[in-house]
């Protein structure tokens, strides 16, 4: 017998906020940790909208510091992108990449991402 999820929508407004603590409040969310019915093989999560993701507040020196990784899959293919170029072109990448990292590396990761919106 199937017990239906109830989901709820919560917003969260980036305005000076830092980004990892932003993106660890909706990954619990997202994964439904903020439940007393929890359970990590279940997807029992939430919808999360971030709102303001252009005002976003980063400690310490990471605007200019922290890069973004990729492989192409051929010899020297490793590409780096900083943080400041990412966050100018589309502030919203920023916050899904950082709640990503935070979301458990398996196949319930792609369905918890759907559930998540992020308006600049």
């Amino acid at each position: 017998m199937k017990k239906q999820i109830k989901r709820q929508k919560h917003e969260l407004d980036a305005t000076d906020r830092a980004v990892g603590r932003l993106a660890s409040e909706a990954a619990k969310y997202l994964m439904g940790k903020n439940k007393p019915d929890y359970s990590p093989n279940i997807d029992g999560g939430d919808f999360v909208t971030i709102i303001n993701a252009s005002k976003l507040k980063f400690t310490g020196k990471k605007l200019e510091q922290k890069d973004y990784y990729h492989h192409t899959l051929f010899p020297g293919g490793l590409k780096k992108t900083s943080m400041k170029k990412v966050f100018e072109k589309n502030p919203e990448d920023v916050i899904r990449r950082a709640v990503r990292s935070m979301l458990p590396k398996n196949k319930l990761r792609n369905e918890m991402l759907k559930r998540l919106n992020i308006k600049a």
